[in-house]
C-alpha cells in the first residue's frame, strides 16, 4: 500500500488530500478564496498567493487528520510545480519540499494537467470506476486550457489538439463577464442558459479543417457583438437617460448564454468524437473545471459511440487527491523530484 499527502495550489485553492494507491480518497481538503477574488471578477495573483500562505498549514493538517493519517505513515509527498501562477505555485511546491526533507521521503513534482486527467481514476464513496483500459482519449479542458490527448499508458501522452487561442474556461469567464453574471464564468453560463434557447443565436463553430486544435476567440468576439447591438440600440432611444447610467439595456442574456454554450460543445464534442473514431480509443475521458458541464457530459455521451467518463463534481474542479493520483504512477516507477524541482509557469503536457 502506498499512501501520498498530495498539495495543490496552482490558483486559487489552497488543497491538500492523502491518496492511497493513486485510487482511493482518504481526504481531500480544498480552502476555497471565490469569495476573494469574485470581486475582481477573476484571480487576482498576488492576493492569490498571500492567502497559499495563509491556508497551506491548516489545510495540510486538516487532510492528514480527515485520512487518520500521522506523518509517520506517508509513503511520498506530491505536489503541483505547473502550470499556474508563479506565486501560487510557490508557496505548494516549498510546503512539499519542507515536508519530504523533514520526514526523508520522496518528493514528486506533478503536471497540474496530468492531474486533472488522472482524476478519473479516483475511487470516492460515490463512485467506484471500472478499471480504465488503454488507449483511451482525454478531453482536458481546464482554465487557459483545452487539449485533446491520446493516451497509450500511464506517462504515455500524444497531444493532438490544443487551443490556438482562448481555451474553453477562458471564453466561459469572459461571457459571464460580458454578460454581468459572474465570476467563475462556467457555471454562471450554464446556469444562465437554462432558460434559454441555444438556437437564438447561430455563433460561429471554429473547425480549423480536419485539425483537432480549438480556437474560441471568434466565438468570444461574435458574442460581445451581439451584446453591442443591443446596447447601442438601448443607448439610441434612451440617450440622456442611458448618459447618465439609469437605464440598462434590454440584452437576451438567456438566449445569448445558451447559444455561446452550445457552439462551445459542438466543437469540443465534435473533435472529441472524431479523435476517437480515427484512434479507435477504448473510451473517452473529460477532465477539468469544464468537464462539470451538464450539456457537455451529456452530448459527448450520446455523441461517442463508446463509454465516456468523467470525475465526480468536486473531482473536476482543482484538488489535491488527483495530483496524488497522478503522482502514484510515478512513485510506482520511480519518477522521483530532485530538491531543485522549481515552478514551471506553462508547463506543457509530456511523456515522461
Amino acid at each position: 500500500m502506498c499512501k501520498i499527502l498530495a498539495i495543490e495550489s496552482s490558483c486559487d485553492e489552497t488543497a491538500a488530500a492523502v491518496v492511497i494507491d493513486g485510487i482511493i480518497v482518504k481526504s481531500n481538503v480544498i480552502a476555497s478564496q471565490l469569495e476573494i477574488h469574485r470581486r475582481y471578477g477573476g484571480v487576482f495573483p498576488e492576493v492569490a498567493s498571500r492567502q497559499h500562505i495563509l491556508a497551506i498549514s491548516t489545510v495540510i493538517q486538516d487532510a492528514l487528520i480527515e485520512a487518520r493519517t500521522g506523518w509517520n505513515e506517508l509513503d511520498a509527498v506530491a505536489v503541483t510545480y505547473g502550470p499556474g501562477l508563479v506565486g501560487s505555485l510557490l508557496v505548494g511546491v516549498n510546503a512539499a519540499k519542507g515536508i519530504a526533507l523533514a520526514l526523508d521521503i520522496p518528493l514528486i513534482g506533478v503536471n497540474h494537467l496530468e492531474g486533472h486527467l488522472y482524476s478519473n481514476w479516483l475511487k470516492t464513496d460515490k463512485t467506484d470506476p471500472p478499471p480504465i483500459k488503454f488507449p483511451v482519449l482525454a478531453l482536458i479542458v481546464s482554465g487557459g486550457h483545452t487539449e485533446l490527448v491520446l493516451v497509450h499508458n500511464h506517462g504515455e501522452y500524444e497531444i493532438l489538439g490544443r487551443t490556438i487561442d482562448d481555451a474553453a474556461g477562458e471564453a466561459f469567464d469572459k461571457v459571464a463577464r460580458m454578460l454581468e453574471l459572474g465570476f467563475p464564468g462556467g457555471p454562471a453560463v450554464q446556469e444562465a442558459a437554462k432558460e434559454g434557447n441555444p438556437q437564438a443565436y447561430d455563433f460561429p463553430r471554429a473547425w480549423l479543417g480536419n485539425s483537432f486544435d480549438f480556437s474560441f476567440s471568434g466565438l468570444k468576439t461574435a458574442v460581445l457583438r451581439v451584446i453591442q447591438k443591443y446596447t447601442k440600440t438601448n443607448i439610441l432611444q434612451h440617450p440622456a437617460m442611458a448618459a447618465q447610467a439609469k437605464v440598462k439595456p434590454t440584452i437576451p442574456i438567456a438566449d445569448i448564454a445558451a447559444s455561446f454554450q452550445m457552439a462551445v460543445v459542438d466543437v469540443l464534442v465534435s473533435k472529441t468524437k472524431a479523435a476517437a473514431e480515427k484512434y479507435n480509443v477504448s473510451e473517452v475521458l473529460l477532465a477539468g473545471g469544464v468537464s462539470a458541464n451538464a450539456l457537455l457530459r451529456n452530448k459527448m455521451m450520446a455523441a461517442c459511440g463508446r463509454p465516456v467518463r468523467a470525475p465526480s463534481l468536486i473531482l473536476c474542479t482543482d484538488n489535491a487527491a488527483m495530483i496524488g493520483a497522478a503522482a502514484y504512477w510515478h512513485f510506482k516507477v520511480g519518477h522521483i523530484s530532485g530538491w531543485d524541482l522549481d515552478v514551471v509557469t506553462n508547463l506543457e503536457l509530456e511523456s515522461k
